[in-house]
């Protein structure tokens, strides 16, 4: 058999997003380029890796298996390169970090003279709603989660990275003038909600839940940047943290409705399950952030105290 490292990688992609198109844009390749590479993996077996059923390929159990031993190799392969930048003397690994959705906005800034000093770290995020980053948390995928709402079932270790402000915006089509509205203008607005397992959903119901407020859903959307757009069309309002509308606030597509009892405020936290053995580049990253984080805080958020 003559399978390459290659082969085995685009295989392996193909697996785990059931689609050679996917696979294609995951793997920055043409759709053609990944259909070659999976023709010739497949060329090196007499059983079938794959099945296409109408549009939908499927991975037949043979491949499932395949896949299992190229994620073998790959890691080994991966663990082979990081044992030579060590020899080296440069830190290696990887970094696994799973961040809600509005955490894009933050994390970034928290990430960039690290990897910028340790070149030889991998850095692997996965960007998703709440629930599925404690879900990656729980299964021991991540090193480490960014959320605004701590998990009460789980036994976690955090370090607080930062304030994190939400605020009820809308479009500029409409003048609100008062220097300060009541909480029950909240129910003559139509609100533009998160999906569920957002955690800014779930820090939005708390706050409605917690002053007996009885909203007009106007509906419902999956991601923040979704909101925004739909907000700024004009179809509705929604409750949003300060660090996603920055630009549309600067820009005046949008503006803060002032309400009493705003903002609602929260803390971004970096956690990891307190039973967890960290790698050397995870436990380096720890003691960057404990050294660094007010220095971030202050160069890349200080605009944060424009907004009371």
């Amino acid at each position: 058999m003559h399978y390459t490292l290659h082969q085995l990688q685009v295989f392996l992609i193909i697996t785990q997003t059931k689609s050679i198109t996917k696979a294609a844009e995951e793997l920055h390749l043409t759709q053609p380029a990944v259909s070659i590479q999976l023709k010739n993996l497949q060329n090196q077996f007499d059983v079938p890796l794959t099945e296409v059923i109408g549009r939908q390929i499927f991975i037949t159990d043979f491949g499932k298996e395949i896949a299992i031993s190229a994620q073998n190799i790959i890691d080994q392969v991966n663990a082979i390169n990081y044992k030579t930048l060590a020899f080296k003397g440069q830190l290696s690994g990887r970094l696994k970090i799973s961040v809600v959705s509005t955490g894009k906005y933050v994390i970034p800034y928290f990430l960039t003279d690290f990897l910028k000093k340790h070149d030889g770290i991998e850095l692997i995020m996965d960007v998703t709603n709440k629930a599925k980053v404690i879900e990656s948390l729980v299964q021991n995928e991540v090193d480490f989660s960014l959320v605004s709402i701590l998990p009460e079932h789980l036994m976690i270790d955090r370090i607080p990275l930062m304030r994190n402000k939400l605020y009820l915006v809308g479009n500029i089509n409409q003048a609100f003038n008062q220097q300060e509205y009541d909480i029950s203008t909240l129910e003559e607005l139509p609100i533009i909600y998160r999906e569920q397992g957002s955690g800014t959903r779930q820090t939005m119901e708390q706050f409605i839940n917690a002053h007996g407020l009885l909203i007009k859903k106007k509906m419902e959307l999956s991601t923040n940047e979704a909101v925004k757009q739909a907000v700024i069309a004009g179809l509705g309002f929604s409750i949003m943290p300060i660090i996603g509308i920055k630009n549309e606030l600067k820009n005046k597509v949008l503006q803060i409705i002032p309400v009493k009892g705003f903002p609602i405020e929260s803390e971004w936290n970096l956690i990891w399950l307190k039973s967890k053995n960290h790698s050397p580049a995870a436990s380096a990253y720890l003691e960057f952030l404990k050294s660094n984080k007010e220095h971030i805080i202050k160069e890349k958020f200080s605009w944060f105290g424009d907004f009371n």
